[in-house]
């Protein structure tokens, strides 16, 4: 005899906020510790941590970790992923730090990448590819910076790079043969991907039923409450395979449907264990976060729960700017309450505010107080060695 369809689970929106902000680790001061072991815990419990190029504030790698880790240094990320190796780099849906031990649920992409490289990076004939990977092999790990005798070819892409040394380091990159083995600032150094982890063997491939698998859990473990969409973020075609997944779950009792207060939020689902115990309003923590957080990257996500519309408006013309060029939205407890358009003046070791939009009504004196001593916080980071 079927089994009877579980029934929804209703939650109000400040319940589901609160479910989120507590699978983000944003609703406790220091959720995993200190030093090195802090980074690697981080990155492994939010299962990626996005790699931008934009610097107008600190780049959002060291940012979003600084968030989760009150006492986070720069030095700590770099120790992680070059010395311990517990993190690489790799496409998520973008650029991102991974836990090393989900290296083999990358496997099939990097598959799928050798056998169709993209033609973002433009063509690699053999002879370009052989002389890079040659010269790894030989001298050790490089940067593009070290080969210094390439002839400069046409761009077939506009993100392609007249360098054929670049594009081989890049098409060897995804297809899996090199890895990132070490970053200072966006200049990358490459080495042979099983010389960097020491492996004899590779880790076994995943299957793509594993990988699907993997993808749920990961959105399950950093977003508590999870959707088609929160799932398989800029990943439409993995949708299909997820809900399959989803409905045998639903089957094992091991996952619960869940409507958002008015019933029209779409389909969403959590693990019975973190509907047993809804989190309760704690302290109201103060952060500054980039816009390319994990609570802030998908817009719809946190407008559902969070009733705040970002606006990433860095190529927005000036004069149709809202909260400006690069605003980074401020969190207090679980309300996302102003958008501060920040920048870092370097070269006078100065945090600037350029706009102060309030987004949830009036701010109090006491919250615009514990806002400004966490952006005394936020700008001693920008500083620091």
């Amino acid at each position: 005899m079927p089994s009877r369809p579980l029934k929804p689970f209703h939650i109000t929106r400040e319940q589901a906020r609160r479910i989120w902000l507590r699978a983000q680790r944003l609703d406790s001061r220091e959720p995993f510790g200190e030093g090195p072991e802090a980074t690697a815990a981080a990155v492994a419990h939010l299962g990626y941590v996005q790699i931008d190029t934009i610097a107008v504030v600190e780049r959002c790698h060291h940012h979003i970790l600084w968030n989760r880790i009150p006492t986070y240094s720069r030095a700590h990320l770099q120790h992680a992923h070059s010395v311990e190796k517990s993190v690489f780099e790799y496409w998520t849906h973008a650029l991102s730090y991974i836990p090393a031990q989900d290296f083999r649920f990358f496997m099939p992409a990097m598959k799928r990448h050798k056998a169709a490289p993209s033609s973002w990076f433009g063509t690699v004939t053999p002879a370009d590819m052989n002389k890079v990977l040659r010269l790894i092999r030989k001298e050790g790990p490089l940067s593009i910076r070290d080969i210094e005798d390439d002839v400069l070819v046409e761009k077939e892409h506009p993100w392609a790079s007249r360098k054929p040394s670049k594009r081989a380091l890049q098409h060897a990159f995804y297809s899996g043969t090199l890895t990132i083995s070490a970053r200072a600032g966006m200049v990358k150094t490459y080495e042979l991907t099983e010389r960097h982890f020491g492996w004899e063997n590779r880790p076994r491939q995943a299957t793509e039923r594993q990988v699907n698998d993997y993808v749920l859990d990961r959105a399950l473990k950093a977003q508590g409450i999870v959707s088609l969409d929160s799932i398989c973020h800029l990943d439409a075609k993995r949708k299909p395979a997820v809900r399959e997944h989803i409905e045998a779950r639903m089957k094992r009792r091991m996952l619960v449907p869940v409507t958002i207060e008015d019933g029209e939020a779409g389909e969403h689902w959590a693990a019975p264990e973190t509907l047993d115990a809804l989190p309760e309003a704690g302290e109201p923590l103060v952060h500054i976060l980039s816009p390319f957080d994990p609570l802030i990257i998908q817009r719809k996500r946190l407008k559902l729960f969070f009733g705040y519309e970002h606006r990433f408006e860095a190529y927005v013309p000036r004069n149709k700017r809202v909260y400006g060029y690069f605003a980074l939205p401020v969190l207090l407890g679980d309300r996302i309450v102003a958008a501060l358009d920040l920048k870092a003046d370097r070269a006078k070791g100065e945090l600037l505010i350029r706009q102060w939009t309030d987004v949830a009504g009036a701010v109090s004196a006491g919250e615009r107080a514990a806002i400004d001593a966490e952006l005394e916080r936020f700008s001693a980071f920008q500083f620091a060695d």
